[in-house]
């Protein structure tokens, strides 16, 4: 893919929600695909909002557009305020620790833990806390009502053993003007680490067809 395809990550120096925004809105030029993970999905779904046309296409792995109910989303910004509480008073490895034992990643082999394990430990907790703060799920305001407006293809991609992520692909993919759910058989939450060959070749296929010279 590197072959057809320049790719450029971005290593976010703020720990905010809105800081971040601000550097994809530094960093990403007109036309070019923005593929985001989780708290990245977000994160580009909300910077395609604020900037209407200026990119190429969006990739969502494992995101949700947010939390409708109020309730629902009240009590998970209270649990993201108590983990950051907790995650300030430990230690990075503690951190890490109970960060890897979260139900959602019980897909992924132990050695894929572990090879993630050096990112997770690079972090400071404050840093860490301050970031679960602004952009955990409890903060973010759901958008589902405003996808309609984003006029970029848009393709949404989930493990298929992630039941509510997946399922919140099919809907982000309905909503848009231009949408596609697709599903990684035999992945969780990280389909792009857990079945690196076959996401691959479902984001090769969606750019291929928007973007590949003819």
């Amino acid at each position: 893919m590197a072959q057809k395809y320049r790719s450029l990550p971005i290593d976010f120096s703020t720990w905010t929600f809105d800081g971040r925004l601000r550097e994809i809105a530094d960093r990403v030029d007109d036309g070019d695909v923005v593929v985001g993970y989780s708290m990245g999905g977000r994160l580009a779904l909300k910077a395609a909002l604020r900037r209407p046309g200026k990119f190429g296409a969006l990739v969502l792995v494992g995101t949700s557009a947010g939390i409708e109910d109020q309730g629902d989303r009240a009590e998970r910004r209270e649990a993201d305020e108590q983990l950051a509480d907790w995650i300030e008073r430990h230690t990075i490895e503690e951190f890490a620790e109970r960060w890897e034992a979260q139900p959602v990643f019980a897909s992924q082999s132990p050695e894929l833990v572990r090879a993630q394990r050096d990112g997770r430990l690079s972090h400071k907790p404050e840093r860490l806390a301050q970031l679960l703060r602004s952009a955990g799920q409890g903060m973010f305001e759901p958008v589902w009502h405003d996808l309609e407006s984003i006029d970029c293809p848009v393709l949404a991609v989930a493990g298929a053993l992630d039941t509510k992520y997946a399922d919140a692909s099919y809907r982000i993919a309905e909503r848009v003007k231009h949408g596609r759910a697709r599903l990684i058989p035999d992945a969780g939450h990280a389909p792009q680490l857990e079945r690196p060959g076959e996401f691959a070749g479902v984001l090769l296929d969606f750019l291929d067809e928007h973007f590949a010279k003819r």
